[in-house]
């Protein structure tokens, strides 16, 4: 942002509250924003002290058993919004995220606009006492994004406010590959939950010359969320294969069957990789991952993973296929800046000459990769 230009956003960031690695794509859409928009960022820290956490209790058990979502308490030092926004930006995790926005005076007096983007929420959860209570702080809001395109119907019902589907995207330069190229020395790389089934074949497929990368550890936290993302990213572009499914596909008692989209599509896609899972049975999939072989799907008990790599692996005129494909539709289609256009046209707001420019930037880099 230039430093003669009055900020226009205000972002309320969660990153100095959570440092969970499922966070980092949200910090991402976070940091994507300031640097083609006019932003402040305000980014809310505990409060420390045993007669805050008493009183943060007291608050929370009083606000669930009155049914007062005001009540409720994140645990947040209080801050105060002091200049004027044309928007407010909050991006919610979880659902109770949301309270933190109890600990922020003034910031609906001085913002024109506020808009909640919430990732993780089933349409079963939307009516259950807890959650019901944090989303009554959403009335405040004047839109609400959801990447949970089935919950849609279900918040707006709750709310009676405007409430549309928005899904995941990423920095699509940063995951590009292009024009570097860098080898892609890992066969298959898995993060988060993974067929218990599909990980015991590629265990063993690994006693050979093969390079399985998966997670080794149960701890979710982040050192640092950059550094995180970023080797991430250089992983993903080194990879062969990605492992990507249907978002929480094994808990089904949270989901209700619901299936959706999750971030995992849109970062193997812009890697380069070639997507090997399950993917959801929805309508977001089908129409932001609508061309040939933007996932290979396999059944959630395929002990024959070895035989599909090696199938897939004898048609090399098809793996270039689906590299291109997943890369160019990712500069094209699925880079933050357009999520951000899709709201601020909500809103009523003009995109920046910066955003514009980005755009031109992931054309040219797709016309790039159309040549390779």
């Amino acid at each position: 942002m230039s430093k003669n230009t009055k900020p226009r956003i205000l972002i309320i960031s969660m990153r100095n509250l959570h440092s969970q690695a499922f966070r980092s794509a949200e910090y991402e859409f976070e940091d994507a924003i300031c640097t083609f928009d006019y932003a402040d960022m305000l980014t809310p820290e505990f409060a420390s002290g045993f007669r805050k956490q008493i009183n943060k209790k007291l608050a929370n058990y009083a606000g669930l058993t009155v049914g007062n979502g005001k009540l409720l308490k994140s645990g947040c030092r209080t801050s105060t919004v002091d200049k004027e926004y044309d928007l407010l930006f909050f991006i919610c995790q979880h659902f109770w995220d949301i309270t933190c926005i109890n600990s922020i005076k003034q910031w609906r007096e001085k913002c024109y606009k506020a808009v909640l983007w919430i990732d993780e929420i089933w349409a079963k959860e939307v009516l259950e006492h807890k959650t019901k209570l944090c989303l009554e702080l959403v009335k405040d809001f004047d839109y609400i994004f959801t990447t949970q395109a089935k919950s849609v119907d279900a918040i707006a019902n709750l709310l009676q406010r405007p409430c549309y589907s928005l899904p995941y995207a990423v920095d699509a330069i940063k995951f590009c590959p292009y024009p570097l190229q860098p080898q892609r020395n890992i066969d298959v790389y898995s993060i988060g939950r993974r067929s218990p089934i599909v990980h015991k074949a590629l265990i063993e497929l690994a006693e050979d010359n093969f390079l399985y990368l998966y997670d080794t550890l149960k701890g979710l936290q982040m050192i640092n969320y950059k550094e995180h993302r970023t080797l991430y990213i250089n992983l993903i572009k080194r990879s062969r294969y990605f492992i990507a499914n249907k978002a929480k596909f094994d808990s089904v008692n949270q989901t209700g069957n619901q299936e959706e989209l999750g971030s995992r599509f849109f970062e193997g896609a812009a890697g380069g990789a070639v997507m090997i899972g399950i993917p959801p049975n929805c309508e977001a999939y089908t129409t932001y991952f609508n061309w040939q072989d933007a996932v290979i799907e396999i059944p959630y008990n395929a002990v024959n993973i070895a035989d599909i790599i090696a199938e897939l692996d004898a048609q090399p005129e098809r793996i270039k296929r689906i590299r291109q494909d997943n890369i160019i539709n990712s500069l094209l289609r699925h880079d933050w800046v357009y999520r951000w256009s899709q709201i601020l046209d909500k809103v009523g707001l003009e995109q920046t000459p910066e955003m514009l420019s980005r755009q031109a930037n992931l054309k040219n880099l797709a016309k790039l990769v159309i040549k390779a």
